[in-house]
């Protein structure tokens, strides 16, 4: 089976976990801060803070810019629904913006106009979260010139998109947002198995979220209401929760750092590649835009159904009979039933289910060999003329 993503561990990867696992510390180590201090570098923020998943690190970054209970929180819809999820547990309400017909992210012109209907009606959004589908930036100078005007903050969710650049400069530096998200999931670019890490250039919007990762707890003596009983003592001023990263999981980032740059030049060999190999075939492959250079962590074929005798579903499941394990990313968010409890309906987005009804995530790895890509090319041909 070849799968849609898989990750890339060396032996230099396990020496780095075996290491840890030799040493006095499986926690909260000087891993963990090594690494924050190697994502900050790479990325030229003044602060990063590693947690258990991007999901938590998403949680966080909305608990840290005050979501809660009456605001409004807008992201894309084609993203994980961890995406918006971040936003209902702070008990929050959730819209989407449609997605730009090119990139697949979410669109500025779309952003705009659902800005001016908000403004109008007083329903103006507290936080957008722009999500960087494959690991290609949105427009985040558009983005965050509305930002300025409408009032909004901004968190980058770019799980996907570590090790890409915007406008020649690396995502997360956070130039145009407030917090950026990166995911270390073992289908992304770096792995530490599973794990997420928050990056902002605000010391004060750091330190919360360092502090709501672990339960609420400080043990600075500055931070407690009176001084401090002994050495042993900590004050829990907040209530805040178990998200963080071991430093197993950290010793295995920080080693993977070091071929970060590695990894996304093969991903782009690769899509190069499979951009020639599919050429001919009735689809449309990724478009990238001048600005961007992307983490590619997917490669997003759209097929052009009009040109073709056979579903999207037909396509799909002769792709995975043939032991190609392509995939979908995704089902628009308010699609699943939980959001269409809450009232959305089909239309809320009409490009993202336009997208949803063409889209196939094809294998994007850098361990893909070309046989394999070749495998995956004549497959797919086979299935669209046949």
């Amino acid at each position: 089976m070849i799968p849609y993503g898989r990750q890339d561990i060396s032996e230099a990867d396990i020496q780095a976990v075996v290491d840890v696992l030799r040493s006095d510390f499986l926690t909260q180590g000087p891993a963990v801060p090594a690494f924050e201090a190697s994502v900050a570098q790479y990325c030229g923020v003044g602060h990063a803070v590693a947690v258990s998943s991007a999901t938590s690190a998403l949680h966080l970054a909305c608990l840290t810019l005050g979501v809660g209970k009456g605001d409004i929180v807008w992201t894309s819809p084609i993203t994980f629904v961890a995406s918006a999820n971040c936003a209902r547990y702070c008990g929050a309400d959730v819209d989407f913006v449609d997605i730009d017909p090119s990139t697949y992210n979410l669109s500025v012109e779309c952003l705009e106009t659902k800005l001016i209907q908000a403004a109008e009606s007083n329903c103006l959004p507290k936080v957008v979260i722009p999500v960087h589908l494959c690991g290609q930036s949105c427009d985040m100078a558009g983005i965050h010139n509305l930002g300025q005007r409408y009032g909004f903050k901004i968190i980058e969710d770019a799980s996907h998109a570590i090790g890409g650049k915007y406008r020649g400069e690396p995502i997360g530096n956070c130039r145009y947002s407030n917090i950026t998200v990166f995911s270390f999931h073992p289908v992304k670019t770096i792995t530490t198995g599973e794990g997420g890490m928050a990056l902002t250039n605000d010391a004060q919007l750091a330190r919360r979220i360092q502090l709501l990762r672990s339960h609420g707890i400080t043990r600075e003596a500055e931070e407690m209401t009176h001084a401090p009983d002994g050495a042993w003592y900590y004050q829990q001023i907040e209530l805040g929760y178990n998200y963080r990263m071991t430093d197993i999981q950290a010793a295995l980032g920080l080693s993977q750092m070091l071929r970060l740059d590695e990894f996304v030049a093969r991903r782009h060999i690769i899509a190069k590649r499979y951009d020639t190999l599919l050429a001919n075939l009735p689809l449309v492959t990724p478009w990238q835009s001048n600005d961007s250079y992307s983490g590619l962590h997917l490669y997003v074929i759209r097929l052009k159904p009009d040109r073709i005798g056979k579903t999207h579903r037909e396509i799909f499941e002769l792709l995975r009979g043939a032991n190609i394990a392509v995939n979908l990313h995704y089902i628009p968010i308010y699609w699943q039933p939980y959001y269409e409890k809450l009232g959305f309906k089909t239309g809320c987005c009409p490009e993202a289910e336009r997208y949803y009804g063409e889209a196939i995530s094809l294998p994007m790895y850098p361990g893909l060999t070309e046989s394999q890509q070749d495998k995956v090319a004549r497959t797919l041909e086979k299935a669209i003329s046949t």
